[in-house]
Formats: structure tokens, C-alpha cells, sequence
């Protein structure tokens, strides 16, 4: 992949751009294969499941700067500068035709960018989503109220001028630190989910929802997870750290018993009730007769959750998919001596999972796959089917 704006040295943010593909894929893969190789003794390592090495981004995460009827959208330098991104080359083809429109917008409601080393303006950040189905989620970050009122009654301008938008929000962000969005989030459209549909799921995220940003590989990774549990077979499967539901509905309809078992857990309240609904949905359509169900609470304390300790107890099947940090050691024990007979791990951070997997020797990896979620970086997604040794977990 070639880059202006990484040759110009505008931007470094991809710093792997120049490294031919398949040899950033090599490279990646042999890391990770040394880092767990100690803790991974005789896995079998899938292909490296990889999309194209650009195009891939469904989301843009863009710093306003510049001014009032000249703004920049993409990043700042180190003073503090707006410098303008609306044609990296990373954005999926969608999204690549909607950055440059919301630049356009901005200019054309002479909405005040956020000076960072003056500490005054209003808008800090433009969010957007784009989905397999052509449509958006576009989020406006604001320092405050000052703005809001004003792209309320413009919400009519905003939508003719950017059709694909099904969800327009604004979030409120007062503080002057480096943190992208704030805690208030008001909803400006009827619409308050895009609808995600990867491999006859259907999520909905919300504004604060995490989703991967590289759809494709992220459908990767679920048809990955659909396979294995249909090889396990799992009665009771549970979902920690679940997000949107992702893994959790994917156990649901993989193939195998319909009286499966399925829960999932997560800390964050919307994504649990972006969950809920994609259970819903999957339930009135006939595509699951599983029994399915999402708690709001902390994974790492999976015991002392009302309604699902009795199913954690007789869990055949755990799915982790924790942030950087892993899972822990208080999770890694409760793992290592549950009576799961399978675990999968989902990984961001091969160092972390290396740690956690020391943590549960008699849960041994039995297969694993590299998820290349981010071309470009040397960042990875590693998922890894960990089998209890016979004889090993609960006594």
C-alpha cells in the first residue's frame, strides 16, 4: 500500500506502511508463535485469516481543527494543528465517499472546531460507523451545549446532506484531556442503532459500542468461533466480556443441540441491551431455539452474578474476550478449576494472553488462529480453543 499522507510524513500512524503485505503477515504470525509457544505445546496453528491490506476501516475516529468554513478532519501534529485526513486510504470504500462529505458539512454549518493549545472552540471529534448495508452512524463530539441546539434544528440539513446517516448523535465532552468522547450522549435521530450483519447475525450497535474495525476479518473471526463451538457441541456456553453479543449469538446458531444454553456478560449496560435485541431478533425469526440471555456485570467476578452462577458452575464452553490487560489471575483461577471443558480465548494483546494462559495449564491450546484486524500495524487478534487435559479442572 502507497500513502501520501504517510510520505509526506503527515501522518505515521500505520507504521508498517511501506512493509510489502505478505511480509507484515509473516511477521505477525511468527511473533505470536514465539510469544506462546511456551505456553502452547502442540497447537495447531490455522492460516492466518487476512482481508485486504487496505480499504478495511469501518470506522473513522477524526480530530477537528482548522476553522470556522476550513476545517480539518484526521489528526493533529504536535502543536496542536489540525492536519487534514479526509483521504486515507484505510477507510472501506463507503466510508471513503462519507469522510470528505462530513468535512464538506462541518464547513457548511460553520461549526467551530476545538482549538486544543487555546483551550476554546466546540467541535473536538466527528465518530463514524459505516455498515455492510451502506448505512452510518455519525456522532458529532462537543465541548459543550453551545452546538447543540443548533444541530438539532439543522438535523434536516444533515441527513440531505448525508443520506447514509440512519443514527446522528452528539456526545458532550467538557474536559481538556486526551479522551475522545464524554459520558452524555444525546441521541438526535429516531433511529438510536445501526443495524451490523455479519454471518446471519444481526447487531446493533449503539453510540458507545464497541464493534472491530475491520468487518470483513471480524466476520472471519465469528465463522471461526461458529465452527469450533459446532465441533464441541457445548450444552452451556458462556460469553465473557461480551460486547454487543457477538460470540454469544454466533454460539446460538452454530450448528448442533437447540436446547443450548447461552449467556453473556459484560460491563458496559448498552452493549448488553444492543445484545438483548439482536437475541430477540434471532428468537422471532426461528434462527435459534437456544436458550440466550446477557447480564450487566464485571466478568472477572463471573461467580457473583445473579442469574448466571448456577450456569457458570456447568459451563461446558467459555468464551473470553477481555481488553488488553487479559483476563487476570482472579478469572485465570476461577478458569483453571472450573469443570469448562473448552475455552476461547479472543486476544488483542499476545503478551497478556501468553500470562493468562500460564495461569490455566490444564486447559491446553488445541487450536489457534492469527485475525489480522489491522493491516499496516503491528497490532493482532489472536484467537486460541484451549481442552481441559483429561483427568485436570473441578474437583
Amino acid at each position: 500500500m502507497q500513502c501520501d499522507y504517510f510520505d509526506a510524513a503527515g501522518c505515521r500512524s500505520c507504521t508498517l506502511m511501506g512493509v510489502p503485505y505478505a511480509v507484515q503477515l509473516d511477521d505477525k504470525q511468527r511473533h505470536v508463535r514465539d510469544v506462546l509457544a511456551p505456553v502452547t505445546p502442540g497447537v495447531a496453528w490455522l492460516p492466518a485469516h487476512a482481508g485486504p491490506e487496505a480499504q478495511f476501516r469501518n470506522k473513522a475516529k477524526l480530530v477537528v481543527g482548522g476553522s470556522p468554513g476550513a476545517v480539518t478532519v484526521g489528526i493533529l501534529d504536535r502543536g496542536g494543528a489540525g492536519i487534514d485526513l479526509r483521504h486515507c486510504g484505510l477507510y472501506e470504500p463507503g466510508l471513503a465517499e462519507l469522510v470528505p462529505r462530513v468535512a464538506g458539512l462541518l464547513d457548511a454549518l460553520g461549526l467551530e472546531p476545538y482549538d486544543v493549545p487555546a483551550r476554546r472552540g466546540e467541535v473536538k471529534h466527528v465518530l463514524l460507523t459505516h455498515s455492510p448495508d451502506g448505512e452510518a452512524m455519525l456522532r458529532f463530539v462537543l465541548r459543550s451545549q453551545k452546538h447543540l441546539a443548533l444541530l438539532r434544528s439543522r438535523l434536516p440539513r444533515v441527513l440531505d446532506a448525508l443520506p447514509e446517516a440512519r443514527v446522528v448523535s452528539v456526545n458532550l465532552q467538557p474536559e481538556h484531556k486526551a479522551v475522545t468522547e464524554g459520558d452524555v450522549e444525546v441521541i438526535l435521530t429516531e433511529a438510536d442503532v445501526l443495524p451490523m450483519r455479519l454471518g446471519g447475525v444481526e447487531l446493533f450497535l449503539r453510540p458507545n459500542s464497541f464493534f472491530q474495525t475491520n468487518t470483513g476479518v471480524a466476520a472471519g473471526l465469528y465463522q471461526q468461533a461458529r465452527e469450533w463451538v459446532a465441533r464441541i457441541d457445548p450444552a452451556v456456553v458462556l460469553d465473557l466480556y461480551c460486547g454487543v453479543g457477538g460470540f454469544a449469538l454466533q454460539a446460538a446458531v452454530a450448528p448442533g443441540r437447540t436446547d443450548r444454553v447461552v449467556r453473556g456478560v459484560e460491563v458496559a449496560p448498552e452493549a448488553v441491551a444492543s445484545a438483548r435485541r439482536s437475541a430477540a431478533a434471532l428468537r422471532s425469526s426461528g434462527a435459534t431455539g437456544a436458550d440466550l440471555a446477557f447480564t450487566v456485570g464485571d466478568a472477572t467476578d463471573v461467580t457473583a452474578l445473579p442469574g448466571v452462577t448456577e450456569r457458570a458452575d456447568t459451563a461446558s464452553l467459555v468464551v473470553v474476550n477481555p481488553p488488553r490487560r487479559g483476563i487476570g489471575p482472579a478469572l485465570a483461577a476461577w478458569l483453571e478449576a472450573s469443570a469448562a471443558t473448552h475455552v476461547l480465548y479472543s486476544s488483542c494483546n499476545v503478551d497478556s494472553l501468553a500470562r493468562d494462559l500460564a495461569a490455566m495449564p490444564s486447559l491446553r491450546a488445541r487450536d489457534a488462529r492469527l485475525f489480522d484486524m489491522f493491516p499496516q500495524t503491528s497490532h493482532h487478534e489472536v484467537a486460541v480453543l484451549l481442552e481441559r487435559a483429561d483427568g485436570a479442572g473441578a474437583t
